[in-house]
């Protein structure tokens, strides 16, 4: 059975937290409304800052089934909604050809009913299981073309779509959807206005350490805070063609956790940072100097908080 909805901000941010997702209150905020009032969330924000993750949390929290459309150039609706399974309608027709003329009339009715239609994520979604509606995520729109993106309205504004053969089909409870876009390009106001809007933005230096010390519980406290500490000053550099968000800081910490590393120094950070950083250049622009530079003035920084 599904769990009820939370009923209160405070019980959103609860939520959240006992699954080791650390929010704050904006974002506990218009999630609680998005549930409350029933519309669809837009969350828009850089890669790996866990806009993602809030769908899956929700799927888990609630206990309800979790329904992913990972978007990519291209995606149609063939993939996204429903298709006909042509292969099986010529399975019929040719059988229906060796039949008397009353199976020839009975599968001109049949040949597109439910029992020949291969439903997609988008169609799934608008079903109840059983288990209560389910948490539609709708994964990085951005990837996908603005005739896809209009698609869509019909099924965030009235949670139906429509399928010429068959008609209208809508959901009995409204699924909770989840929409994402990393921004690599602007999406439609029109689809913006049929949902509740947040920027998911990188975490201060207090709620990152807050993560890592829930999600990597094993993680050692100085080191934790070294890289804390690291990553947010690269996050200040304008010149890095893509930040680190919250994922590669968990990456980061995994890894040198599992080297045994128990403090960052120069010749840790060169060795490791393809696990933080995802492009040469950016990596051939925080090796050698910049890195040590950076892990001495966090040193300093330290020992006089220390102090």
């Amino acid at each position: 059975m599904p769990t009820p909805l939370p009923n209160s901000i405070d019980a959103v941010h609860d939520l959240l937290k006992n699954a080791n997702y650390v929010a704050d209150r904006s974002l506990a905020t218009v999630l609680f409304l998005s549930l409350k009032m029933g519309r669809p969330l837009f969350l828009e924000g850089e890669a790996g800052v866990g806009k993602t993750e809030i769908a899956k949390v929700l799927a888990e929290q609630l206990n309800r089934p979790l329904i992913r459309l990972q978007c990519y150039e291209g995606l149609d609706v063939s993939s996204a909604v429903y298709e006909w399974n042509y292969a099986r309608q010529m399975i019929e027709i040719r059988l229906a050809e060796a039949t008397d003329t009353a199976e020839k009339d009975k599968l001109a009715n049949d040949l597109f009913s439910e029992k020949f239609l291969i439903k997609r994520p988008l169609l799934n979604a608008l079903e109840n299981t059983g288990s209560g509606a389910p948490v539609l995520l709708i994964d990085e729109l951005d990837r996908t073309d603005e005739p896809f993106e209009a698609y869509l309205l019909e099924v965030l504004s009235d949670f139906q779509v429509t399928i010429p053969e068959m008609g209208t089909i809508k959901a009995d409870e409204a699924p909770i959807v989840i929409v994402t876009s990393n921004r690599t390009r602007e999406i439609h106001d029109a689809l913006k206005r049929r949902c509740l809007y947040h920027w998911v933005d990188y975490p201060d230096a207090e709620r990152e350490k807050e993560i890592l010390a829930r999600k990597l519980p094993g993680a050692d406290a100085r080191l934790s805070e070294q890289i804390v500490a690291f990553v947010q000053k690269l996050r200040q550099d304008p010149g890095l063609f893509k930040l680190p968000g919250i994922a590669e800081s968990l990456d980061w910490t995994n890894a040198l956790t599992e080297l045994n590393v128990m403090s960052l120094d120069p010749d840790v950070i060169n060795d490791t940072l393809g696990v933080l950083l995802k492009y040469q250049d950016d990596i051939a622009r925080v090796q050698g100097s910049e890195a040590a530079s950076i892990i001495d003035q966090i040193n300093s920084e330290m020992e006089q908080k220390g102090a």
